[in-house]
């Protein structure tokens, strides 16, 4: 499907005919970097081709984005990745873009799985960082907390890496664990909300729980987290919620990234 019939479908969803265009506030990604993404293909459970890559970077170019730091699952038991592989995985992603003439700077980075396999990682200086402050994306099983996550966070630090927890709100159980939370932020450790947990795509109680984020002035970071052409519409709904005009409230640190090079 390509971008042109996602926003063709997304306009006749909000604007009976004869209605007035969309004014480009309310249609443009205000923060212009997107920070969490799976464009590489054959890498992870992302896009399968260099064609839904590209349709993807399309939309997001139509949606004012002007970076895309493009972030594979590494992970000891699913996805191995290598950081050369992916170092040029991006190469080949960044000339896609120009050969087809999108505004849009790539630059790779990954999202790391917090499991035995990851402190070997650190160790060894290979991961992948974006942004001067040397920002480190991370995430952890859906169920439970890994074991040490704060004394995880904290080595992350000592190695002069910033931890930034992937999508927050979609693990549950810190969903009646505010407290939780707020004792990760006390340490520096930054939060990075999905895109399309605003929308509703991974249940009530993921939303509801991203609203309290919002609410709290806690996203540091938005993410896409897109997989696939399929989930464009799904973001294409964010622009009318009531939650984007709480993240208009928001910190947000993307658009510091613009003119930075790759950390």
């Amino acid at each position: 499907m390509g971008s042109d019939t996602i926003w063709q479908r997304w306009r006749q969803r909000l604007f009976s005919p004869g209605s007035a265009e969309p004014d480009a506030e309310a249609t443009d990604c205000f923060w212009r970097v997107d920070i969490h993404s799976h464009l590489l293909p054959g890498v992870d459970d992302g896009v399968a081709d260099w064609e839904q890559a590209l349709t993807c970077l399309r939309q997001l170019a139509d949606w004012n984005v002007r970076k895309v730091i493009t972030t594979p699952h590494v992970s000891r038991d699913w996805y191995p990745n290598k950081t050369a592989d992916l170092l040029r995985g991006q190469r080949t992603l960044q000339a896609l873009a120009r050969e087809h003439n999108l505004p849009l700077i790539i630059e790779v980075a990954a999202e790391y799985m917090l499991d035995d396999f990851f402190p070997e990682l650190l160790d060894s200086g290979e991961v992948l960082t974006f942004g001067a402050p040397k920002y480190l994306l991370v995430e952890t099983g859906w169920a439970s907390a890994p074991f040490a996550l704060e004394s995880t966070l904290f080595r992350i630090q000592t190695h002069g890496y910033t931890p930034l927890l992937a999508h927050p709100e979609r693990y549950s159980y810190y969903h009646d664990d505010e407290a939780g939370l707020a004792r990760l932020r006390e340490m520096g450790c930054l939060f990075q909300l999905n895109w399309m947990s605003l929308t509703g795509r991974y249940g009530r109680r993921v939303r509801r729980q991203a609203g309290r984020l919002l609410e709290r002035g806690w996203a540091d970071f938005l993410g896409s987290d897109l997989h696939r052409p399929g989930d464009l519409t799904t973001m294409a709904e964010v622009f009318t919620t009531d939650e984007f005009r709480l993240l208009r409230k928001q910190p947000l640190r993307n658009e510091s990234l613009l003119t930075e090079q790759p950390g």
